[in-house]
């Protein structure tokens, strides 16, 4: 009888369900939708379970021979009460205090575990993804934010709080840009995708010449992180220096995280990181400087395999190791 894991990640603005096998794999039966994050935390529960139920029932009629179904793990944004599955606060879904995993496993009648999302990510990656065969692993995801999870020796490491991993708020610039957090200078303000579209407005406000006006039409608050990959990719050497900007910040956080943690691999993943080589190229070169180096030159940087479904592929991996434990 094949055994699968319903694997879930709830982001902001998009909902991802998929079936994994324990044994590993990609995802089956995959479906993804918009997340009704507006309707309230009973509505994405809804919406979950409904995902959950049609994956279930996908697999089923695939398979020749009987299936039989883990249990549920669950990728969620924000803080966590891990041992009670209750989503402490989500302020992009406005959730606080929602008992998450219970709802879920009443609803679906399978066990059900619940993580945080950036923690689930750098599972996934570790598991079946770019990070596969390293002992300890940093993921970090570039996309509206910048979130972080660790892996160290095959277990996920949370901290006392659960956020443990969170470089996105590590101090990259001292009295830097006001971050999204409330304190100056963070990663995530300068490398994140508002981050990049920021540093792209200024230098333009500041007369720096570039097609990415005429990208969005002379409006420069419709430029985003991908306006300038386009504008890069078609060869405008300013949105190129940006991403070598946006470069040497990660270099700075991930150079830091590095020197503290000493993992195998740092694996960043997320929209961000869809930049390819236009980031990657220049940041490969940041982290060749001279610096404290034995446990940077130990480290190997990667872009991450599973390409939108690293949250899902993670939170079946966490169930997996869940109940490895009890």
């Amino acid at each position: 009888m094949a055994k699968w894991i319903a694997g879930v990640d709830i982001g902001g603005t998009t909902l991802s369900v998929g079936m994994v096998p324990v044994a590993g794999g990609r995802p089956r039966a995959l479906r993804v939708d918009d997340t009704a994050g507006g309707r309230g935390g009973a509505a994405v529960v809804e919406q979950v379970c409904a995902m959950v139920r049609a994956a279930v029932d996908e697999v089923v009629c695939a398979e020749a021979s009987g299936v039989e179904v883990a249990g549920v793990g669950v990728a969620a944004p924000g803080s966590l009460d891990r041992a009670r599955g209750v989503v402490l606060e989500s302020h992009n879904l406005g959730w606080f205090g929602l008992p998450l995993r219970d709802r879920v496993q009443a609803a679906t009648g399978l066990p059900t575990v619940v993580e945080n999302d950036a923690n689930c990510a750098a599972c996934g990656e570790w598991w079946q993804g770019a990070g596969r065969g390293f002992r300890s692993v940093l993921g970090i995801t570039l996309g509206t934010g910048i979130g972080g999870g660790i892996v160290m020796d095959g277990r996920p490491f949370v901290g006392a709080t659960g956020a443990a991993g969170e470089i996105g708020h590590m101090t990259v610039k001292y009295g830097g840009r006001r971050c999204t957090c409330g304190a100056r200078g963070c990663l995530e303000a300068y490398a994140s995708g508002p981050g990049i579209a920021r540093t792209a407005v200024e230098g333009l406000a500041g007369g720096a010449r570039s097609t990415l006006p005429e990208l969005v039409a002379g409006d420069l608050g419709r430029i985003t992180a991908a306006t300038v990959h386009e504008a890069a990719v078609e060869g405008d050497a300013y949105a190129t220096g940006v991403l070598a900007h946006t470069a040497r910040m990660l270099a700075a956080g991930i150079t830091s995280a590095v020197n503290l943690l000493g993992p195998d691999a740092v694996v960043v993943m997320g929209g961000v990181a869809e930049a390819g080589d236009l980031l990657f190229g220049p940041l490969a070169a940041e982290l060749g400087r001279p610096r404290f180096r034995s446990a940077v030159d130990a480290c190997t940087v990667v872009p991450g395999a599973l390409r939108g479904t690293a949250g899902v592929v993670g939170a079946a991996g966490v169930f997996r190791l869940r109940t490895e434990e009890t």
